[in-house]
Parts: structure tokens; sequence; C-alpha cells
């Protein structure tokens, strides 16, 4: 099925009562700054467990960018978290691909344990300093376009700027 409904949300990813939340990790899967650092305070110690345990099998040298892989959400109002590499800008040629990637592959994830409510942060806008306008684009077309049984994609963004650009793109 496809065409989740998209809404936007200006806030707290951590707050957001759905299925599942998007984490825009780094490939260590062990916590950082931003989106990351604030799943991981806010989810409590329950994630790092889950994320030390995918370390320490498949994900022995971390996540690659563009991939996705779920834990549990811990303390968070939501049901899991669906880990994510996100490209840094011009890092590479790839990166638009790799950014829509990341969405694609967090949305099969999202499919695969059931999920019907997903929230996502504004992959690689941050720290990873990719243009909010451009990240907007891709990340919007590449939920439209996908096929899931996902009901509604959330993109709950936390600056004012990243937010009127996703305003612009879902219309």
């Amino acid at each position: 099925m496809a065409g989740a409904a998209l809404t936007l949300v200006a806030g707290s990813i951590v707050e957001q009562q759905v299925d599942a939340v998007v984490n825009a990790a780094n490939s260590s899967l062990l916590g950082g700054g931003g989106v990351d650092g604030a799943i991981h305070r806010a989810g409590g110690p329950e994630i790092l467990a889950a994320c030390r345990e995918l370390r320490a099998g498949h994900y022995g040298r971390g996540l690659a960018t563009g991939r996705s892989v779920a834990t549990t959400a811990g303390r968070l109002p939501a049901r899991w978290v669906i880990h994510t590499v996100g490209p840094v800008y011009g890092a590479s040629a790839e990166g638009p691909s790799l950014l829509a990637s990341c969405y694609r592959e967090s949305l099969r994830v999202a499919d695969e344990l059931g999920a019907r409510t997903v929230a996502f942060p504004a992959i690689s806008a941050g720290a990873y300093g990719w243009p909010p306008e451009d990240a907007a684009r891709v990340a919007v077309e590449t939920v439209r376009e996908a096929d899931t049984a996902v009901e509604e994609v959330r993109f709950v963004l936390f600056d004012k700027r990243v937010y009127e650009a996703f305003a612009a793109q879902v219309g």
C-alpha cells in the first residue's frame, strides 16, 4: 500500500506517541549528539544496551550509511526506535541516494515490525550539514514514493528553518 499520510510537527521527537521513532544515528549506534543523543537520553539505558547487542553481533563494524535497524524504545512513548545513519553533506557523490535510502530502509524496517505510525527527524539536516531545503525535498519525495503499510509518517522538526523547508515540500 503506497501513500502514507504526511504530517509535520514542530517539537521534539522523543515526545511523539507513535509506533516507531527514527533516530538519526551515527554508525557506532552508541549515542551521540543532536537527535541521537536526545533519543538515548530520553529512552534510557535499554536503548544503549540493545545497540551494544547489535554491535556485538551482526553490526560489529557499525551500521552503514543509508541502512536502518530497530531496537526497543526504552522509556520513550514509542514501541521501537529505528536507527538510521544519514550521509554527511558533500562527503560523496552518492549522498542524495544514501539520504533517500535512510527513509526507504526505515520504512522497510517499520513494515517488518508492523508499525503503522512513524516519526522521522530531518535526517542529516543538523550536524551532518545537509541544506534543509534539499533534505526536505529528498525526504518528502522518498516517503511519497515508498511502497509501505505505514499509515502516518510524521516529520518532527525542532528548527524553524527546517520546519519551513518541510512545509514547503509537503504543501
